[in-house]
């Protein structure tokens, strides 16, 4: 039996990178799992892939097409999760946006729309995952997407490392409120990784003059990583599926880190 075996979770940000491998290894590992993502053909193209891939346990994969800034779309994504499998268990709050601009440069469109993905997304995300839980009784498990950008300010993306400063912050605040309904709360913060987002915000910060070339900044930042390496999303779903079993039941109100050593704090 896999170490989240019957487990309902939802995923979302799914479509590609950290949130789909986070979603397949949870699939790999017994869990139901329903992918999410604002881009809905894409994301079910996702579901669909995983269907095939597991054969005759295709019945453990759903899809939702979700904004997770509209309550309303949360909400609904999490009723279709429960009318498909049953309950809720684990939710990874784990869509994000990140658009670099230079300190001096950053609007208010730029904060807005980056602080509402990644900090009123996640706490909506929370809510909704909480209400169905407590309504549901038997407890849960809420984890979220941070990032080194949670542990010190880099000049070019300013609105994204207050964004996932805020995940910090919901992520102990909901671990203390959560804690009588045997919720617990955890995150993750990945660093430098191989995956669609790095390669468009390389092209960003080219196109704003922080880069002068393809891969300038991954290189820069891999510089480094005590591991000498970025990362692959296969390096962060050890420690996503951990979060998400019995294994981790005694934490709550805690970010690990898996950034190859890059920020030690």
């Amino acid at each position: 039996m896999g170490r989240v075996s019957e487990r309902v979770c939802i995923v979302t940000g799914a479509a590609r990178g950290i949130g789909r491998a986070i979603g397949e290894a949870l699939l790999n590992e017994g869990a139901k799992v329903c992918f999410a993502d604002i881009n809905g053909e894409q994301v079910s193209e996702v579901a669909e892939a995983n269907r095939s891939r597991l054969n005759g346990n295709s019945d453990n994969v759903t899809s939702a097409a979700v904004d997770v800034t509209d309550r309303e779309q949360v909400r609904a994504m999490v009723a279709h999760t429960v009318e498909t499998f049953g309950r809720l268990d684990v939710k990874f709050n784990n869509a994000g946006v990140n658009k670099p601009m230079n300190f001096m440069d950053v609007t208010e469109d730029n904060w807005n729309f980056i602080m509402g993905v990644n900090g009123l997304g996640c706490m909506i995300g929370m809510q909704e995952a909480a209400r169905q839980m407590i309504a549901q009784g038997g407890g849960g498990k809420i984890i979220n997407t941070a990032s080194i950008a949670s542990r010190q300010g880099f000049d070019n993306v300013a609105p994204y490392c207050a964004s996932k400063w805020a995940v910090v912050s919901l992520t102990q605040s909901a671990a203390r409120d959560l804690a009588k309904h045997d919720i617990t709360v955890t995150g993750f913060a990945p660093g430098v990784v191989a995956t669609e987002m790095w390669e468009q915000v390389d092209q960003d910060l080219m196109e704003i003059g922080a880069a002068e070339r393809p891969g300038q900044a991954m290189d820069e930042f891999s510089a480094e990583i005590l591991r000498g390496r970025v990362a692959k999303p296969a390096d962060i779903t050890g420690t996503t599926t951990f979060l998400a079993s019995k294994d981790s039941d005694y934490m709550t109100g805690q970010i690990v880190m898996i950034d190859g050593g890059m920020t030690l704090v």
